[in-house]
Order: structure tokens, then C-alpha cells, then sequence
């Protein structure tokens, strides 16, 4: 299947793994890209240097294309942007704030900056910035969302920019990919079905949540701190819902959540940790290589499309 993306990158696959925050790792990302997809590291992996090393691993562990993640709202982003440009990294990905500081030593130095966006105006205002393609990602994803779904914001968004748009948000398998085809995308983002990929480094607790989850597994909190984020239903997000209910103080809210998602992934911790997953964790059933989910989802989405 070969889109506008595809041929941009130089990927064999329209398909993007997600840049999740503690997770997507050298392993899962080379993984991913080995299967003809594009994986990516996250920034956020213990500090500026353990992103160096995982990028330097990630090397050792394939040939073929991969990314970076840069969540532009970590204290330490100033140092991967530059980190990425000292690396010869060619593809960033960026989420939770505008790529508008770096966006000049980026693209100087070839780079090309694929942001994740959740409105038409951000997704107008990246495109002047000289951006190479836009992740327009629904409310249905888990971790940080906006307002608007997959399904109504996707075709506004390839309406309103000439650069390639990709999808984000409910797509677990070639159905849903086939779907963001429709609507428009050039390519699909997909983060909540790696997170039971063999190669996945969380914690065999938050799998097993994940297998175990059903249509309507998952919650949004944050809102009150104009800090949405969807994860699993746990004891951990019921009792931060409760607090919001209850009017509690913001920063007695926020030092509730503070390391929580660390420790849900390497932990496994229920009653403190934040298990971020998105509204298609009700359709997982099993754990399986990387390679197989990205086989998945394209060769489900070909046999829809093209019938073969």
C-alpha cells in the first residue's frame, strides 16, 4: 500500500507506531519499522541521554527508518531538540505543545516534522510552519486528547491543509485503517494495540488490564485542570475522578498523579498508576509480535479497499 506518506518517508507501510511516554522504546520501536511500518522512540525515557542511547540501540536493531517523539511540554525538550538534530534523526514527531521554537534548526538540518494535532487551526497553523504531514488524532486515543472525534475531525482536517494528514485515534485493525482511507488519510497512527506487543516493555499487569477491557473500559479525567487524558478504568482513575467530583484542590489533584504513569508501566501499580489506553482496548484479546499487528491492520485495510 503505498500513500503520500509512504513514498515521503521512504516506509513501506502507511502506518505509524505511537510515541508513548515511557514506552515506545528502541525494542518496540525497530520492531515495528522491521516490519515495514514507522516506529518511534519517545523523549520521555528517563532523561536527554537515555534518549540518545535508546536512539543509538534502536540503530543497532534496524536498517530501516524510525522516529522520535518529542512531547514539547517536558521540561527537558529544548535538549532533545537538539539532541535529534546532534543524532541525524530524519523524522519528528511532536505532541503537548508547538514545535514553532525548533522549527527552524530542525528543518535547516533535513528533518521533517510530522506534529500530532486535535484541531483544523493547529493543523493550518503546522502546515505554515513548514511541516511534512500532520497526525489529526480523535478523542477516542488514550493518554493526552481533545474534543473532537476521529471520525468528524479527520476530513476537516484534510480539507483545510494541502500536506498529508494521517489518522489517530480508535483504529485497531484494518477496519479502522481502511475507515481513516476513507475519510481522507494518507496513513494511520496506532498506539493502544502495541501496548500488548511482545516487544512492549509495560509491566504484564497493564496487559492483562488491556486483555481483560471492555467496550467501555476506559475514562477521560483531567479535564478540570484543562489537562484531558483517556486511560483504563482503575482504582487509580476512579479515585482522581472522584477528586475532580469533589472539587479538590488542582494541586492536590496533580501531586495525586504525579509518577503515575511510570508507575503503571514499569509497576504495574493499580492504585496509582495511570494505564493510558484508548477506547479500542475493548477489541484486544491477545498478546502478539509487532510484526503481526502492523500485518494486520494493513492487510486487513488492503482486503477491505483493494479486495485482495
Amino acid at each position: 500500500m503505498k500513500t503520500a506518506i509512504t513514498e515521503i518517508l521512504g516506509i513501506e507501510k502507511p502506518l505509524f507506531q505511537g510515541g508513548m511516554a515511557w514506552i515506545a522504546d528502541a525494542r518496540l520501536a525497530a520492531a515495528v519499522s522491521n516490519a515495514g511500518a514507522l516506529g518511534l522512540i519517545s523523549s520521555i525515557n528517563a532523561g536527554t541521554e537515555a534518549v540518545r542511547a535508546e536512539i543509538r540501540k534502536a540503530r543497532e536493531l534496524t536498517q530501516k527508518p524510525f522516529g522520535v517523539n518529542i512531547m514539547l511540554a517536558a521540561p527537558n525538550a529544548a535538549e532533545i531538540a537538539d539532541l535529534v538534530v546532534e543524532e541525524g534523526i530524519d523524522i519528528v514527531t511532536t505532541g503537548a505543545g508547538s514545535p514553532a521554537p525548533y522549527m527552524g534548526k530542525w528543518l535547516s538540518a533535513g528533518i521533517r516534522v510530522i506534529p500530532v494535532i486535535a484541531s483544523v487551526a493547529y493543523a493550518i497553523k503546522m502546515e505554515e510552519l513548514g511541516a511534512t504531514a500532520v497526525v489529526a488524532e480523535g478523542a477516542e486515543s488514550g493518554g493526552h486528547v481533545g474534543d473532537t472525534h476521529t471520525m468528524a475531525l479527520v476530513p476537516q482536517v484534510v480539507d483545510a491543509v494541502k500536506i498529508p494528514v494521517l489518522a489517530a485515534g480508535g483504529i485497531f485493525d484494518g477496519r479502522g485503517a481502511a475507515a481513516a482511507f476513507m475519510l481522507g488519510a494518507c496513513g494511520v497512527q496506532v498506539g493502544t494495540r502495541f501496548l500488548v506487543a511482545d516487544e512492549c516493555c509495560v509491566h504484564p499487569v497493564y496487559k492483562e488490564r488491556l486483555i481483560k477491557a471492555s467496550d467501555i473500559g476506559t475514562m477521560v479525567t483531567g479535564k478540570s485542570l484543562g489537562d484531558a487524558v483517556r486511560s483504563l478504568k482503575t482504582p487509580f482513575s476512579k479515585q482522581f475522578a472522584k477528586l475532580e467530583a469533589q472539587g479538590a484542590p488542582a494541586d492536590e489533584i496533580r501531586a495525586f498523579g504525579t509518577g503515575s504513569l511510570r508507575k503503571a508501566v514499569f509497576e504495574g501499580d493499580l492504585a496509582g498508576g495511570s494505564f493510558l489506553a484508548g477506547e479500542v482496548a475493548g477489541l484486544i484479546r491477545k498478546c502478539e509480535p509487532a510484526a503481526a499487528i502492523v500485518d494486520d491492520i494493513i492487510k486487513g485495510a488492503e482486503k477491505l479497499i483493494y479486495g485482495t
